[in-house]
C-alpha cells in the first residue's frame, strides 16, 4: 500500500483546497452555509478521494475512488464558475482556480487510464 501524500495528483488537488479555502474566506457571510460550504466540501472531497481509493485492494477500487475525484472537481468547476458570475471571486482567481481544476481532472483521467491498462 502506497502512501497518498506520494501522488503529484494526491498534492495538485491539495494544493487547489488550499486555494478554494483561501479564496472563499472573502465571500459574503450569508455565503457560509451555501457555496462557502459547497466549494470548500467538494474540493477537499478531491483529495479524499484520493486518499482513500489508495488504500482499496485492487485498481479496480482505486479507479472507482478515482471517478468519485474527478466528479468532486467537475462540480468546483462549477461553484467557481458560479461563485465568479455571482461577482464573489475575482476573474483571476476564477481562471487560476479553475486551471488547477482542470488540470487535477486531467491527471486523475491519465491515472484512470494507466490503472485500466495495468489490469
Amino acid at each position: 500500500m502506497q502512501d497518498f501524500r506520494n501522488l503529484k495528483v494526491w498534492e495538485k488537488a491539495h494544493a487547489l483546497t488550499l486555494d478554494v479555502y483561501q479564496v472563499s474566506r472573502s465571500f459574503p457571510r450569508e455565503e457560509m452555509y451555501g457555496l462557502t460550504s459547497q466549494m470548500r466540501r467538494a474540493s477537499a472531497s478531491i483529495g479524499a478521494n484520493i486518499a482513500e481509493g489508495v488504500c482499496r485492494r485492487g485498481d479496480v477500487d482505486f479507479a472507482r475512488f478515482l471517478q468519485i475525484a474527478a466528479g468532486s472537481a467537475s462540480e468546483v468547476q462549477y461553484h467557481l464558475l458560479l461563485a465568479r458570475d455571482l461577482e464573489l471571486l475575482k476573474s483571476q482567481d476564477y481562471q487560476r482556480l479553475s486551471d488547477e481544476a482542470v488540470e487535477v481532472k486531467r491527471m486523475l483521467a491519465s491515472l484512470m487510464q494507466k490503472l485500466r491498462a495495468d489490469s
